[in-house]
């Protein structure tokens, strides 16, 4: 299994290196059955994240028509208003230390990810995920209308007013897209990745290594509904 995990200006590092560091574990646990790589929607280039500014390096462009994993992490900036819309016609030369979270997923749409996003949503041996305020940028991109995926909890609101159907739990299997919460559910996405695409051993031998143990069940839209909750 190939995973991409996509870069953008201002993105939350804890969502990126959380499931990168998971899944390369994965890899070295299955001698190389699980390979990651940092793509961005422009191809080879340093990509700066959000407060802190760290950067990351992306080795290749973001390929849509490649088997396996696309991962789509949040931003870090200010909080701004929890159900802000996202403008994507804000600058986008510089994440800037003032910019707000809403602002910076916004700024995606002025780029060729959405369409990217959407070419890997339509291959069938792409498995679309994301983490936190990854989820809107693939609401923007208008994949998430009628889905059930979660985010950030102070996101939900807004993952609901684009179509979505906004579930309150660390992480939401949908079928072909499994989305994770709040910043460090990177790492419980990344493990059940590994569970499901790979196998439950070696998802156990990369929880027990890096000392983490997963937290919630996993929400499916399967089974009875829950009567009086």
């Amino acid at each position: 299994m190939h995973a991409q995990i996509v870069l953008f200006e201002g993105f939350d590092p804890l969502d990126v290196i959380a499931p990168y560091e998971v899944l390369s574990a994965g890899g070295a646990a299955t001698e190389g059955a699980v390979t990651v790589e940092l793509v961005s929607a422009e191809g080879p280039r340093d990509v700066v994240g959000g407060v802190g500014g760290l950067a990351l390096r992306a080795t290749a462009r973001l390929d849509p028509d490649r088997a396996g994993l696309v991962l789509v992490p949040g931003a870090a900036g200010r909080t701004g208003d929890p159900v802000e819309v996202p403008d994507h016609e804000a600058r986008t030369t510089e994440s800037g230390p003032d910019a707000t979270i809403p602002e910076l997923l916004g700024r995606t749409l002025s780029t060729e990810l959405p369409a990217l996003l959407r070419a890997a949503a339509a291959n069938p041996d792409v498995l679309l995920t994301a983490v936190c305020g990854g989820s809107v940028v693939l609401a923007m991109a208008g994949l998430l209308k009628g889905r059930h995926a979660t985010t950030h909890h102070m996101g939900l609101d807004l993952l609901d007013a684009t179509g979505a159907h906004a579930v309150r739990a660390r992480v939401v299997d949908d079928g072909d897209l499994v989305t994770g919460a709040g910043v460090t559910s990177g790492l419980d996405l990344g493990l059940y990745l590994l569970e499901r695409e790979v196998g439950p051993q070696v998802a156990h031998a990369v929880e027990e290594l890096f000392a983490h143990e997963r937290r919630g069940t996993v929400w499916r839209n399967t089974g009875p509904r829950p009567a009086h909750f």
